[in-house]
């Protein structure tokens, strides 16, 4: 049967502890780089005047990205409850909103698609420079342990990585509490740190910032790009309103995380003032003078668990997003093993488990720092959080029946915030930021290709149906026998008779009794009602077309929908039923004067398609009822 993953909501309290193990381990940990990162960009300069600048730019960065954009605005754009940029792109493309022009919606499609494979990207980055920023602490404890740097940092992404096929289900509810501690701890230290000097609170004040931008002219988009870095994470919070919520997600950002984070962002300032030079990590430098030698031991270890539990969200980020891009139909069916049975977030996805640990080793062991990885950092996620607000406003018109008027000064606003960013990373490029560029670009490629190759099959398939009248006509003239037994064959068509089964009874030459022509397809939204699953057709001649929905985050199960279909008229008994699926080869189609795929997407689109999972691993079939017709299909 179909699992059910949904639970009766936990308290609030517990529910804010979720959050804060699952939305906030990136934004959380920021911290220990952005400080240290933005004042290398001017020189290791740690004048009063540029640590009040720095710290006014990092504050309302958070205040009007993450509190206003992000809590207010963008968490409104649920799709009956998930949130994440597909799903957004699904929302504001699908057939609930108000019509545009089909170049507009094919834009909105493309913005979508392309910021959610620039996820992959982040995904490579993101556990890179938060584990060796964390690790790197022990430099500041012990100098003469700097070479064992790289090898720890290596060691635990490798380790992350390996347990992954395990599952965080066990050790999950650690996550909350850990990452509470962080921010207790970063949040409590930077207070007593802000006692020093209490009056780099006047950088609430933006004109600090906007002075500082002044006077650095063009080499302030080289310190912007190191203030986004305070921002890195903050689209977690509306990725993940499906698996928390968004009252939690709100109330543990605007009651814990913030203040935290500005407490800790302020403390640092404090523990510059009057500094000569740029310390190692300023992050560091929140630690009372009295207990350094004796805290910085265990404060590294905090660090780095805090640090493993934000990698660890966006890997279980990226997993979940594959899982919907495939059921959406932008990516070729993979191996999906659920690791739990009581949470359908908590998934498995091998191939892009294995080839995320290579790239993300392959960027540590070659940036060698995080300060060298902080080059690198933020050109994927600057620029997903500009397509998202380009998605925001077409949001706000499509779906929320705003006016030009009113929701144009809003995501004006935001568009400005966010392509300062934008620009200011693309100075990264050089730097390494081309890598999550081009990590996002080519899966964009693999995902608009594998769009297209599956329209495109689609279309061959509709070219060969017949009506069941013509068909049974077909089978009589021929003398196929009907034998005993029941069929379901698979099909992506919704037609009764698909060329599948025409190619079946020509290879075969018999036919059974009972035949079901079962299309599955998977909805814009992401559950569907359980009395919405099935929509039943019967023929005459015994024969029966089935149409299977689920929602973009469900697991399906056929075995279940044929059960219902049974209990509603249809003679299919799901355990003692042959299924018939098509395995194609996709070739050239030489009879028509162009192509339907140009001829590098046609070969790649070929090799994803020979190498995409069987019917029987997507949707739990049983292997020894399962029967492959092969053809050849020009494109």
């Amino acid at each position: 049967m179909m699992q059910s993953f949904q639970k009766p909501k936990p308290p609030l309290p517990l529910a804010m502890l979720t959050a804060l193990g699952i939305v906030y381990g990136d934004l959380g940990t920021s911290p220990l780089y952005t400080m240290q990162t933005i004042l290398q960009t001017t020189g290791g300069n740690v004048a009063p005047d540029t640590v009040l600048g720095v710290l006014s730019l990092i504050i309302w960065a958070l205040l009007l990205t993450v509190s206003v954009k992000y809590g207010i605005f963008v968490m409104r754009a649920d799709h009956n409850g998930e949130g994440g940029i597909l799903a957004l792109t699904s929302l504001v493309t699908g057939s609930r909103a108000r019509t545009g022009s089909g170049m507009a919606t094919g834009i909105l499609l493309s913005c979508g698609l392309f910021g959610g494979a620039l996820l992959y990207g982040d995904g490579i980055l993101t556990p890179a420079i938060s584990v060796l920023s964390a690790v790197e602490g022990v430099k500041v404890a012990t100098p003469a342990l700097d070479h064992l740097i790289m090898p720890i940092a290596l060691g635990i992404l490798v380790g992350l990585f390996t347990l992954q096929v395990f599952g965080t289900a066990r050790i999950g509810a650690v996550f909350g509490p850990v990452m509470l501690l962080w921010f207790i701890t970063i949040g409590g230290l930077g207070a007593v740190a802000l006692i020093r000097h209490p009056a780099v609170l006047a950088a609430i004040d933006p004109r600090h910032g906007a002075h500082f931008l002044r006077e650095h002219g063009w080499g302030s988009l080289a310190v912007l790009g190191g203030v986004f870095l305070s921002l890195t994470g903050a689209e977690a919070l509306y990725a993940d309103m499906g698996h928390v919520g968004r009252r939690p997600i709100r109330l543990a950002w605007y009651v814990i995380v913030l203040p935290a984070l500005l407490l800790c962002y302020a403390g640092q300032s404090a523990s510059l003032i009057g500094q000569k030079s740029l310390p190692a990590n300023p992050f560091y430098g929140i630690l009372p003078a009295a207990m350094s030698h004796w805290a910085i031991w265990p404060m590294v270890l905090l660090a780095t668990a805090a640090t493993i539990i934000a990698s660890q969200a966006i890997i279980t980020g990226v997993f979940s997003m594959t899982r919907q891009a495939i059921q959406l139909g932008w990516f070729p069916g993979l191996n999906i093993r659920q690791t739990s049975d009581k949470e359908y977030g908590q998934i498995y996805v091998p191939a892009v488990n294995w080839v995320m640990m290579l790239l993300t080793v392959g960027v540590t062991a070659g940036f060698g720092s995080s300060s060298g990885l902080a080059g690198a950092y933020g050109t994927a996620v600057s620029t997903t959080m500009l397509l998202t607000t380009v998605l925001l406003f077409s949001y706000l018109r499509r779906c929320a029946g705003w006016s030009l008027a009113a929701a144009l000064p809003v995501a004006g606003l935001f568009l400005v915030i966010d392509f300062a960013f934008f620009s200011a990373n693309l100075m990264k490029l050089l730097q390494g930021g081309w890598i999550p560029l081009l990590a996002g670009l080519l899966m964009f490629t693999v995902m608009s290709t594998w769009r297209r190759g599956i329209a495109a099959l689609r279309a061959i398939s509709g070219e060969g149906v017949l009506a069941p009248e013509k068909f049974l006509q077909q089978l009589a003239d021929g003398g196929i026998p009907r034998v005993p037994g029941t069929v379901v064959f698979l099909t992506r068509i919704r037609e009764p008779i698909s060329p599948l089964m025409i190619a079946h009874v020509a290879q075969f030459g018999a036919l059974q009794q009972h035949v079901v022509t079962l299309t599955v397809e998977f909805e814009e939204t992401p559950r569907v009602a359980q009395d919405e699953r099935i929509t039943l057709n019967g023929y005459d001649g015994g024969l029966w077309h089935m149409v299977a929905r689920y929602g973009f985050v469900e697991i399906p199960s056929l075995s279940a929908a044929l059960s219902l279909a049974q209990s509603k008229g249809c003679p299919v008994v799901p355990q003692d039923a042959l299924f018939v699926g098509g395995r194609d080869e996709v070739v050239r189609d030489r009879t028509r004067p162009r192509s339907r795929l140009p001829g590098w997407r046609r070969v790649l689109f070929g090799f994803m398609y020979r190498n995409a999972v069987h019917f029987v691993d997507r949707f739990d079939l049983p292997a020894d009822h399962f029967v492959q017709t092969g053809r050849q299909v020009g494109l």
